[in-house]
């Protein structure tokens, strides 16, 4: 049985319980649960804290998990990443007073505070700047009033927080995290249960990312509409009753599917529709 880490709180639970259920997995149905087996898919879900679930994968007690980019760093628990899932993305970045931090080399001398020692501590190291770093749990906005710190880093979404506490944003961008399925370093790249997870969850991408088209076009401007609609491989081509006219159907990318839409009308298609995709195998 496939044993599998969830996040059980914060902003990666909803999105991973929600991309899960998409994949055809039976999730928890009350926030209590810790732990909940679906037989028919044979695997066993643990609903543990995000920033503990790179620990639990690397120890081979689970097979993998889904957790944030900048979890898995932070913790420095033999395990890595496998397949990014597009969602709670963030900027990991450093912020001070205005005015006092411009570039990463005015960090030397200075005191960090951070939730994410791990990362920063790497981080400064990697850019060889010397300077401190203090942990703290969450709240970090404040250490710099309580002169704890003269800068802090964190995660960035809107940057609204920080911009309250009268702080901005300093130098470039630690990192760029978003949730990922994780498993432990050297672990079997090729066992079936987890390529089947894999797949599925790779058919729960291309869903949200594509929607079927599907429009008739006279034969004549076919190749012009083909290199507007090329699918994945190639689209499918049917003929009409009406003759000289096709009917094709073709994946598209569902941010480009209203300018496709508007591009394939002016060169003559007719019956143009888009309809979801549910799921998907590659």
């Amino acid at each position: 049985m496939l044993r599998i880490a969830v996040p059980n709180k914060g902003s990666l639970s909803g999105p991973a319980g929600e991309m899960l259920h998409e994949a055809g997995y039976q999730q928890r149905k009350a926030s209590k649960e810790l732990v909940l087996v679906d037989p028919e898919n044979d695997v066993e879900f643990f609903y543990l804290r995000p920033r503990d679930i790179a620990i639990y994968v690397s120890s081979g007690r689970l097979d993998i998990g889904i957790t944030g980019r900048d979890l898995l760093l932070d913790s420095g628990a033999r395990a890595e990443e496998v397949l990014p899932l597009g969602f709670a993305r963030s900027t990991f970045r450093y912020a001070a007073k205005p005015g006092t931090v411009g570039t990463l080399d005015d960090l030397a001398g200075l005191t960090v505070a951070t939730s994410y020692e791990g990362i920063v501590a790497k981080h400064l190291a990697d850019k060889g700047i010397d300077a401190s770093v203090v942990h703290l749990d969450g709240a970090v906005e404040t250490a710099i009033e309580l002169g704890v710190a003269q800068v802090i880093a964190d995660v960035v979404e809107t940057g609204t927080s920080l911009r309250n506490a009268g702080l901005e944003i300093a130098g470039e961008p630690i990192l760029e995290s978003e949730a990922v399925v994780i498993r432990r370093t050297g672990a079997d790249p090729h066992g079936p249960k987890v390529q089947q997870f894999l797949r599925r969850l790779q058919g729960v991408l291309v869903a949200r990312s594509y929607v079927m088209m599907d429009y008739d076009i006279r034969a004549e401007h076919l190749e012009q509409a083909v290199a507007l609609t090329p699918g994945l491989e190639s689209p499918t081509i049917s003929p009409l009753h009406d003759q000289g006219w096709v009917a094709v159907r073709s994946m598209v990318r569902t941010t480009e599917a209203q300018r496709i839409m508007d591009d394939l009308y002016d060169l003559g298609a007719r019956a143009i529709l888009t309809t979801g995709i549910h799921a998907c195998r590659l």
